[in-house]
């Protein structure tokens, strides 16, 4: 691969750069062109990716090719690296789909690339009303390690991040034995009491899922889950930002709460992002139905069904609702979700070439623009 170099102005900083590229990595950085207009940071990083523009990761007859053109899709997004994410379901096709992407891997080096690892969120969820959101309830059941084992010898290792509610009698023990393994534990779809929820992050959970969301619609004023997870320093929460799932004002506050630096953005993204608006079937939430303005939800109901928008419409929405600034929204979309992927998100001399070049307005309600992405230094979009 020849020599290259790209500009843009650094998000975070707003100075113009000139990234020299060496094969799949950044050889140096150097100050860009003052006339310099398009942003450039690294690639996007989505913990939180079900499917998009029809490539569905929870259809039970989903194949190698599905995953591999998910891939495609989201690098048109932005996003270079992604954990594709398995919902509450029967073990057998959990494990299917553990194959599936595992085979996707082995057959794509821009897949083996862009998937480091799987996030499985559920089955160990909270089986009550709300927590369970659009999950099955029928799927839901207790932590079991030797099914955890089983979808790791199915596909290689390849489950790096789970996500469970704490509330289960013997979900400490089984917390504590992923984190020993090195797998990340996200506390998530839960109706579980603040002292168990300090306690999972004691015993070694170290993230929350979609905070804010997969929860009951009445709480308690105090205490309740939410509280607990945005006062527990040990916790960092991901978020879905595209503006349904959580009011401005709320997002704004959690936040702050949490800090810059324990917040990501995710996008959640179901398979019917990007399509046409309309009454689907689909495998998480049912008969759904997708608006115009990206809310997707179950049908006939105000509950939400995961969510329509990639993740460069929710730094666009963060911006643009003054949740926080352009800066602080790529640090979420990049750095904080790439130090537990891989060491993905950086800008700095040896880091792999994931970059994207993109245009955007904080003070036009105008949506982030892709303009050039690149994976390990080669141009996919």
């Amino acid at each position: 691969m020849k020599a290259r170099s790209i500009t843009g102005r650094d998000p975070l900083t707003g100075q113009p750069l000139r990234i020299a590229i060496e094969g799949d990595r950044i050889q140096d950085i150097y100050p860009g062109p003052a006339d310099e207009t398009a942003y450039l940071s690294p690639g996007f990083v989505d913990l939180q990716v079900n499917g998009y523009c029809g490539c569905d990761l929870n259809d039970e007859n989903v194949e190698p090719d599905v995953a591999i053109s998910l891939v495609k899709r989201l690098a048109a997004t932005g996003v270079t690296t992604f954990l594709p994410t398995l919902i509450s379901a029967p073990e057998e096709r959990l494990v299917r789909a553990l194959r599936v992407i595992a085979k996707a891997r082995d057959a794509s080096p821009l897949a083996a690339h862009a998937i480091p690892f799987v996030h499985v969120e559920g089955p160990f969820i909270s089986p009550e009303d709300g927590a369970h959101g659009a999950h099955p309830r029928e799927q839901v059941r207790p932590p079991s390690l030797p099914e955890f084992e089983r979808w790791q010898a199915a596909s290689g290792n390849l489950v790096g991040m789970v996500t469970l509610s704490p509330h289960w009698d013997n979900a400490l023990e089984f917390i504590a034995a992923l984190a020993g393994k090195g797998i990340l534990v996200s506390i998530g779809h839960t109706h579980a009491a603040p002292e168990r929820i300090h306690a999972a992050a004691a015993a070694g959970a170290t993230l929350s899922t979609h905070l804010g969301n997969g929860i009951a619609g009445v709480l308690p004023r105090h205490p309740n889950p939410i509280w607990a997870q945005l006062a527990d320093d040990r916790l960092t929460a991901t978020f879905i930002a595209d503006g349904y799932h959580l009011p401005a004002d709320t997002l704004r506050a959690m936040v702050r709460a949490k800090s810059v630096a324990r917040s990501i953005l995710v996008s959640d993204s179901a398979a019917l992002g990007g399509m046409a608006p309309g009454i689907y079937h689909a495998p998480i939430g049912g008969q759904v139905e997708l608006r115009a303005d990206g809310r997707l939800s179950m049908f006939g109901t105000n509950s939400l069904a995961g969510a329509a928008l990639p993740l460069k419409d929710g730094i666009s929405n963060c911006v643009h609702s003054g949740v926080c600034t352009l800066a602080d929204a790529i640090r979420m979309a990049t750095g904080n979700p790439g130090r537990l992927a891989g060491d993905r998100g950086v800008l700095a001399p040896g880091a792999k070439a994931d970059l994207v070049q993109f245009k955007f307005s904080p003070d036009e309600d105008v949506r982030l623009e892709i303009r050039l992405v690149l994976s390990e230094g080669a141009e996919v979009v």
